[in-house]
């Protein structure tokens, strides 16, 4: 396969030159403010970018499930990880301790519950795991809610045998940034006050990615889709359609009358999830063109004028959520402009454990 026009659809297309130029350009943010770049490998689960990210200054990446680790650590030469998920369970709790022989490890909790469980799984380690307290500033997912709560759990981990504190992290909301700054002030006053350094404070998101430097207590910066970029970030401004590493080439397969086309990719390949956003994904050349409707294997395109496709006729659309589509594909096709670099394996497919 050297063209673009032998590819089967419908096939997941990564630029790589694209990606990494990407990559460069938000470490480059990183060492411009002072905080160290840890990024979520949950984007594009591909080692080859793994090892691109670190090699221009990342210290490591983020993982959220124990598998994605797994799976970095045996095909990406990763050797420092951040789990940014509560871990529950004893057969869990034993994987986990198998991966901190592997590498540099930390993980985060926000209850009594998940740093009793570490505790008991890690008693007796020759290094105690670090534990950071996971702190909700706003997104009301998991997370202590104040940052009176955050100094209480962080005595706790102190205190538990197996474990020790290692600081303060965060997934704020959307526009949080000034949240994160407010709350991470308070908390660490109040751990300080209490005989415990706050020795690193980790936020993320991509959305917000390039405001990071508006919140300077933070000490590390967590963000994944910014490696390939997606609608979603194109309509909040983020980056441009140029700046969208992966696209989905697809086949219309039918055209039933001259307003509406059908594609051979469906929610299986562009995901369902909609981000607020009207429609479900973006025509490359095509804004007139809207993705109303999906279906497992259908894409439905609709025109207002002529939508002037034919079958065979093929389509790039950039997905609204890029994460999600990695995560459905065996392998990506990867291309250099026109030029096509052949299949990349996605070595952390489906690896939700």
């Amino acid at each position: 396969m050297t063209a673009l026009a032998d590819i089967d659809t419908p096939a997941v297309l990564v630029d790589l030159d694209v990606a990494e130029a990407n990559i460069d350009r938000f470490q480059d943010y990183c060492n411009l403010h002072g905080f160290r770049n840890r990024p979520h490998i949950k984007t594009h689960k591909l080692p080859v970018l793994a090892r691109r990210q670190i090699k221009v200054g990342a210290v490591g990446v983020t993982c959220q499930k124990i598998s994605e680790a797994e799976a970095m650590i045996a095909e990406g030469g990763v050797d420092d990880v951040l789990l940014t998920y509560n871990v529950v369970g004893s057969a869990k709790l034993q994987r986990l301790h198998a991966l901190a022989g592997r590498v540099t490890l930390s993980v985060v909790a926000d209850s009594a519950a998940v740093v009793a469980g570490l505790g008991t799984e890690f008693a007796g380690a020759s290094q105690p795991l670090s534990v950071l307290v996971e702190c909700d500033t706003g997104a009301h997912r998991c997370g202590v809610a104040t940052p009176t709560a955050a100094r209480d759990l962080a005595t706790i981990i102190d205190r538990t045998d197996g474990v020790r504190f290692g600081g303060l992290m965060t997934y704020p909301p959307v526009g949080s940034t000034g949240a994160v700054q407010g709350f991470m002030s308070e908390a660490i006053e109040l751990c300080e006050a209490a005989g415990l350094t706050v020795e690193r404070i980790t936020s993320g998101g991509a959305p917000d990615m390039w405001r990071a430097h508006e919140a300077p207590l933070v000490t590390e910066y967590r963000t994944g889709t910014y490696v390939y970029n997606d609608r979603s970030l194109v309509e909040r401004g983020v980056c441009t359609w140029d700046d969208c590493a992966l696209t989905v080439l697809a086949t219309v397969v039918s055209v039933p009358d001259t307003g509406r086309a059908i594609i051979d990719a469906g929610t299986k390949v562009l995901t369902s999830d909609l981000l607020g956003l009207d429609g479900h994904g973006h025509v490359l050349g095509r804004p007139d063109i809207r993705i109303d409707q999906l279906s497992e294997e259908h894409g439905r395109l609709v025109c207002d004028g002529p939508i002037g496709l034919s079958v065979g006729d093929r389509v790039r659309i950039v997905p609204n959520h890029c994460c999600v589509v990695s995560n459905m594909m065996d392998a990506v096709v990867a291309v250099r402009g026109t030029r096509v670099e052949g299949d990349l394996a996605i070595a952390a497919r489906g690896q939700v454990w």
